[in-house]
């Protein structure tokens, strides 16, 4: 059995290669029995589990599928995403899962996030984040009509590249005395995460390791976790097919 984790696949209609891409993972390189963890910005924006775009529904369908197969699948919020609850999950057949959550991946204690609240250099991010994972202002927003949402999430990732533009590039990664504290805080061995679109290992002090995973455009990428080893692998974005 392997457990493969994902992130950042930012899928969305204009990018149909995503998608397709995303379906040849599921039905060609995850094998039944196996587990899933998808971190976060799966979608490159979410405006309620009451949407109704085709090929947002063609997702969901796509995700029941691993229910089918014995692949149990487990659902992270990202910065993108966050407004995804238990209708969408109970539809696609996954658990939602909170953040940060710990695992155990070849026998070591692994720390699983999205990534974002890493980020504290970025004082903006941090307020906007806050505000936006308030249940209040989130079922003020699922209360407006699905139109007004499609404009409002146009409009946010309108406004998150205009901000992040001027943004020195060391604000938008993790603050390492943050990676310090939420590993030292949960005594673990290994951080996962997405978000920053940096793929890499890096090695920490005390042996720890935080590994980060990439996004979805050109390439995609996943981790693959056996019994022996966790590894970090790409593979190029063909015409929607991963090769």
């Amino acid at each position: 059995m392997i457990t493969w984790l994902i992130s950042d696949l930012h899928l969305q209609p204009e990018r149909e290669d995503l998608a397709q891409a995303f379906t040849a993972f599921v039905k060609h390189t995850v094998q039944d029995g196996d587990k899933l963890y998808i971190l976060g910005d799966f979608f490159n924006a979410w405006i309620g589990d009451d949407e109704d775009n085709p090929f947002y529904l063609d997702i969901i369908d796509t995700l029941s599928t691993l229910q089918t197969r014995n692949i149990q699948t487990w659902f992270m919020h990202g910065n993108r995403d966050f407004l995804v609850q238990t209708a969408f999950a109970e539809r696609a057949g996954v658990t939602l899962l909170d953040e940060p959550a710990k695992i155990e991946l070849a026998g070591k204690n692994v720390l699983l996030m999205h990534g974002d609240s890493l980020c504290t250099g970025d004082k903006e991010y941090i307020a906007f984040r806050q505000q936006v994972r308030n249940p209040d202002w989130q079922a003020g927003v699922l209360s407006l009509p699905l139109a007004q949402r499609r404009i409002m999430a146009a409009d946010l990732r309108e406004k998150s590249m205009s901000m992040n533009s001027n943004k020195a590039e060391d604000i938008m990664d993790v603050t390492p005395s943050e990676v310090d504290r939420v590993i030292m805080d949960y005594n673990v061995e290994i951080l996962i995460h997405g978000h920053t679109h940096r793929p890499a290992r890096h090695a920490l002090a005390n042996n720890k390791e935080r590994i980060v995973l990439g996004d979805w455009d050109k390439q995609g990428w996943y981790i693959r976790a056996s019994q022996e080893n966790i590894e970090l692998e790409a593979f190029d974005i063909v015409d929607g097919v991963g090769t």
